[in-house]
């Protein structure tokens, strides 16, 4: 029976995976890492990739943890919280749960300080060990930190209607002094029932106006923006003074066509960045991209066809003498495609990055990498939080909704949600239907 008015969170691997330092979340209650876990952290920590990465630096947050105390008595944190290692778990549990697995003995432990009388949560990223604690009769939790409500996630742009004289004024003068109503680069879709259509207006913050958006652009590298929100997400791509842009939305939307033709144009025409770095996480199916035979872009290149599918898009409609095929464009080093493994450490001033599928990213990851941004440079991430690849994230926890929810009222912040497919009608009815 639970008697204990003190919480025991009984923390999984993948947490510290997540997030290396988890353990500082929880405060004043018991924090507990079976010894398995630290078996796992010790296995991950070679791999080369984020995981070992993470892996190194939860060790080393335990390693300096474990100088204060004895962590099998349990050592008190700053936070008020006492951490300690379990180094048993239960051995008859009343159904046959093998315990051959590392997985099974750390949900086992949770078991075993279950039955002593401790109020357990088991925490993990993992939702087939969540079922199985609970199986066991254990309270399982997510790891809730740094997560968004996705079906609230701010779309960047919305609907208001305005009167005749506003709507009016918006329209001759191009701009109308305005309330902090909204975020900073917020759009905002004006009607007036004594007008046929839409204007498209832009909140700036520092000026105190809503700005008109003029919706008859002139085509970026030959791309056309073929709906308001495309039409704002260049608003946000060209814009200098918004240095970190962010663009959602399902397949075939736009997000990775408009962002490469929008860092194009502002590198080769307008010479505002020495180069485009486009870049997307590399999900590995052994340990790293290393395993893979050949050199590093014979490896990279099945991974970024879809880039590469985008670039030979804008340049069968961008016409420039010098740059008629991918390989012209690679040469000019006008863009470079990198993995995002390699980005780590390197500092990149006065570039155009733009980190595509980075929904697969988590918040950790994703500060890594915009923390990479030098002096002049942009960052624009992209991606779909439906289409998730790792095991461990999802809509409501991965670094690109996380980054939108955080950043939404920065000045240097701007964000569009783009809800149309354009790539086809069969690609629509896809993305709608399956």
């Amino acid at each position: 029976m639970v008697n204990s008015p003190i919480k025991t969170f009984v923390i999984d691997t993948n947490v510290f995976i997540h997030r290396p330092d988890a353990i500082l979340s929880f405060r004043d209650n018991e924090i507990v890492i079976p010894l398995w876990v630290l078996e796992e952290l010790d296995h991950l920590k070679s791999y080369s990739d984020e995981r070992g990465r993470n892996a190194r630096r939860a060790i080393r947050l335990l390693d300096e943890i474990s100088r204060k105390g004895k962590l099998y008595e349990g050592v008190k944190l700053e936070n008020g919280s006492v951490l300690s290692v379990a180094l048993q778990y239960a051995k008859d549990a009343p159904i046959d749960f093998p315990a051959d697995k590392p997985d099974n003995k750390i949900i086992l432990t949770a078991y075993e300080l279950q039955r002593r009388g401790k109020q357990v949560f088991f925490v993990s990223k993992d939702i087939n060990a969540r079922v199985k604690a609970t199986a066991l009769g254990i309270r399982a939790v997510d790891y809730e930190k740094q997560k968004v409500n996705i079906e609230k996630l701010y779309s960047g742009y919305t609907e208001l209607n305005v009167s005749i004289e506003v709507y009016r004024t918006v329209l001759s003068e191009g701009e109308i002094p305005w309330g902090e109503e909204f975020f900073p680069n917020q759009f905002v879709v004006m009607k007036s029932k004594d007008e046929p259509g839409p204007l498209v207006a832009r909140y700036l913050k520092r000026k105190g106006v809503l700005k008109r958006v003029s919706l008859e652009a002139s085509p970026v590298c030959g791309v056309k923006a073929l709906n308001l929100q495309q039409r704002m997400a260049f608003e946000l791509l060209l814009d200098p003074e918004v240095s970190l842009v962010t663009l959602v939305g399902k397949a075939g939307t736009g997000k990775t066509l408009l962002a490469i033709a929008a860092g194009l144009k502002t590198a080769i025409e307008e010479q505002a960045f020495s180069r485009v770095l486009v870049s997307r996480p590399v999900i590995p199916l052994g340990k790293d991209i290393g395993y893979l035979p050949g050199a590093k872009e014979e490896k990279l290149s099945h991974w970024m066809q879809p880039l590469f599918d985008n670039l030979d898009y804008i340049l069968s409609v961008y016409k420039r003498p010098n740059l008629k095929n991918l390989d012209q464009l690679m040469a000019s080093k006008y863009i470079e495609i990198e993995a995002i493994t390699y980005i780590r450490g390197r500092s990149l001033p006065g570039q155009y990055i733009i980190i595509d599928e980075a929904q697969n990213l988590s918040p950790h990851e994703v500060k890594t990498i915009v923390s990479r941004a030098g002096q002049g440079t942009k960052v624009v991430l992209t991606g779909d939080p439906y289409q998730i690849d790792s095991p461990y994230l999802d809509a409501n926890s991965n670094g690109l909704s996380y980054l939108v929810e955080v950043f939404k009222g920065q000045e240097l912040f701007g964000h569009v949600t783009l809800q149309k497919s354009e790539r086809s009608v069969l690609a629509e009815l896809a993305a709608e239907l399956l």
